[in-house]
């Protein structure tokens, strides 16, 4: 097999406050036509780095040593004009995240159009048709109808095909997907794997894959680096890495999911939280005089009882309203229905009389680095609800900081750093010191480990399961991973386009789904023969 691509003894190193910081050391491997090599390793370990290398795609205070030959072509040291030549036209990208990868002030036919202009000098007609025949190939339904959007009227999926869509324009050589598949959901995601497998054999490309999911790995690659800390440590058939790791590190990548179950919930729990038949519309207004001319329908009847030290796992695709009920339920949005709270109806509560209960329903975010104030220091995040609420009676504020930091698993010297300073992990560990300092009894998790390394899921997951252990809180956890879900969930809610389909104990949902939309789910996030209900 002939090679599209030749990578010899890489190493980037980067410069910073006069320093040298090695990034990648010494990578060697190759891509060889029609195949799919998967670079694989957790955050920081050199794989996006060693991918944006082919092109020359790193800022300026990177040093780029070894040899990278795309055809035969040497890149590193090469001038910009052959450079922009191999960009776009025999080398694209598909990144992690569509919607900060397109901009948000051009139509998806601009933005497609501007690289066949660049580099085919197609425009008016020629462009628009073949805008139509890309948006085609990717599966986007009625392409004409989509030619004027902007990608926020796009879902995560839909813009994800825009994304390839835009990389496939000029006929690549060589297909670079950084994590095209993290932040989407599980059935987006299967969606889209099959796609870049179908164009794959269509088109006669190569694919670079980058991923920490080895589970998605697995379905795509033909080979497999495995990288860590800037380093090749292992390499070979996908078959052969999965049945036969050599390396310890391989091995713990593989054994990183997610295992066991929640704890039994004590007997006599009490029920804290209720809601009956709680409906959320959006109304959808139009005019000069801003009339009512429908609704977005984002919750229709959703019913469910959470008590102490119980996990309720919400499940089910982007749009199908996950969030939004749990909003409803801290009365952080409209909703009509009652919502019970310990046995009061809080559905009606004036803002005063939340604010007392704010202390006692706290929510952890899916994004850490989103949710968490880069101009604050870690101390002044965690304790800003006690200046809100107030601190315990005879404790030091600074006292209390310190003991969930430990409580959490992170070390209270560094409470004077900032977000930026910590990793992916640590920053979520950041996010739940902040909920759980004020010693709430509801917490509600939405998709808190979507974006971490798979290692780190588990350590978030049985960080979790130890908390509820200790105060017996009640989670309401919303993720599309099931994975996770179904380590952690007594309960599971399966909701569909503001649905709930399906509900019922854990064991009985994943065992037997009643549903096929349910089914689906389960197939896509665990395989086939992953539950009793599959064929």
């Amino acid at each position: 097999m002939s090679a599209v691509l030749e990578v010899e003894n890489l190493r980037v190193t980067f410069s910073q406050d006069g320093k040298l910081i090695p990034a990648v050391k010494g990578v060697s491997f190759s891509v060889g036509k029609g195949e799919t090599v998967a670079l694989v390793g957790e955050s920081g370990s050199g794989k996006s780095v060693t991918a944006l290398s082919t092109v020359a795609l790193l800022g300026s205070n990177a040093q780029i040593e070894g040899s990278i030959r795309y055809e035969g072509r040497e890149m590193v040291g090469a001038p910009e004009a052959a450079l922009r030549d191999v960009r776009g036209n025999d080398i694209s990208f598909i990144f992690q995240e569509p919607m900060t990868s397109l901009n948000p002030l051009h139509t998806i036919e601009r933005q497609i159009g501007e690289s066949l202009g660049i580099h085919q000098g197609l425009q008016g007609d020629e462009a628009r048709a073949r805008i139509i025949e890309l948006l085609t190939q990717v599966g986007i339904q009625n392409p004409e109808s989509r030619l004027a959007d902007y990608p926020h009227q796009l879902s995560g999926g839909q813009r994800q095909r825009v994304m390839i869509a835009m990389a496939l324009a000029n006929g690549p050589e060589l297909l670079i997907a950084d994590e095209p598949t993290t932040a989407l959901d599980v059935t987006i995601q299967a969606q889209i794997l099959d796609l870049l497998a179908d164009l794959k054999r269509d088109l006669g490309m190569s694919l670079l894959f980058i991923s920490h999911d080895l589970g998605i790995v697995r379905r795509i690659a033909d080979r497999v680096c495995v990288m860590q800390n800037g380093e090749i440590v292992e390499q070979g058939p996908a078959e052969e890495i999965f049945a036969n790791p050599q390396h310890p590190y391989t091995r713990k990548l593989l054994a990183a999911e997610p295992t066991g179950r929640a704890d039994p919930v004590v007997a006599d729990a009490p029920e804290l939280v209720r809601t009956e038949h709680l409906k959320i519309w959006f109304p959808v207004q139009r005019g000069l005089l801003r009339r009512v001319v429908g609704h977005v329908k984002a919750v229709n009847d959703a019913s469910l009882s959470l008590r102490a030290g119980e996990t309720l796992g919400i499940v089910g695709e982007s749009g199908s309203g996950k969030t939004t009920l749990a909003l409803a339920i801290m009365r952080l949005i409209q909703s009509e229905g009652p919502i019970l709270y310990d046995g009061a109806d809080i559905s009606r509560w004036s803002s005063g009389q939340l604010r007392k209960l704010r202390r006692d329903m706290q929510i952890v975010f899916q994004d850490p680095f989103g949710s968490l104030s880069p101009r604050m220091t870690i101390e002044q995040i965690i304790a800003e609800g006690l200046t809100v609420h107030g601190v315990e009676p005879g404790r030091n504020r600074r006292e209390m900081v310190e003991e969930i930091m430990e409580e959490v698993g992170l070390d209270p010297a560094s409470m004077h750093r900032y977000p930026h300073e910590f990793s992916g992990g640590q920053r979520q560990r950041i996010a739940i010191a902040r909920a759980m300092i004020l010693r709430p009894k509801v917490v509600v998790l939405d998709e808190p480990t979507s974006a971490l390394d798979m290692t780190v899921q588990v350590q978030i997951v049985e960080l979790l399961r130890a908390l509820q252990r200790r105060y017996g809180l009640a989670y309401l956890f919303i993720s599309h991973d099931l994975r996770v879900v179904r380590a952690l969930s007594h309960k599971i809610m399966v909701m569909k386009r503001g649905d709930v389909v399906e509900a019922g104990p854990a064991e009985q949902i994943f065992a037997a789904p009643q549903t096929d939309y349910t089914r689906a789910l389960l197939t896509a996030a665990l395989g086939e023969d992953s539950f009793g209900g599959a064929a």
